[in-house]
């Protein structure tokens, strides 16, 4: 397996939140218990130039950092790099509870359940693994939250310039 990239356009993107329901399921999260899900969605109010206002939705979780900050910052050594995904991955086992991987985050993604130990988006590592898509992309209806290996991102990024510079001819 060749490693991953979680990519997020958010002009496809519908407000509907379905990913954020399909990692919950994939993780069974109970939010009514405590429960924190791993991918939030947001949605920000934003006044354009010409006086207008848009909304703009972002689906966010786990960056999977390639110099992660968290696994360097957990004294316990919960935390580290699949390699053959490239996702941050965790086992919480030896966890402490002492939430220096949340503060060493950048993006604050780290949560802790309810036996103050981490958990966060591991990429659905395991089904991925087994050669299914992460949760969250499986059930966006729009194609607004996509998972590629870096070499299809890659290859999407340079169709996209040449048509951007075709079209300009």
């Amino acid at each position: 397996m060749m490693k991953r990239v979680f990519v997020f356009n958010p002009d496809k993107c519908c407000a509907c939140s379905a990913c954020m329901m399909g990692c919950m399921d994939q993780n069974d999260i109970d939010l009514a218990a405590g429960g924190s899900c791993y991918r939030r969605t947001f949605d920000q109010e934003i006044e354009e130039a010409d006086g207008s206002n848009t909304c703009v939705y972002l689906s966010a979780a786990c960056m999977h950092c390639t110099d992660a900050p968290c696994i360097d910052a957990c004294p316990a050594g919960c935390l580290g790099k699949d390699p053959e995904t490239g996702f941050t991955v965790y086992d919480n086992t030896n966890c402490i509870g002492c939430k220096s991987c949340a503060m060493a985050c950048p993006f604050g993604v780290p949560s802790f359940n309810r036996m103050g130990k981490m958990q966060k988006c591991d990429g659905c590592i395991e089904r991925q693994l087994h050669g299914m898509e992460p949760a969250c992309t499986r059930v966006c209806p729009t194609g607004a939250l996509k998972c590629y290996t870096e070499e299809e991102y890659e290859a999407a990024r340079i169709e996209k310039s040449v048509k951007k510079v075709l079209g300009a001819l």
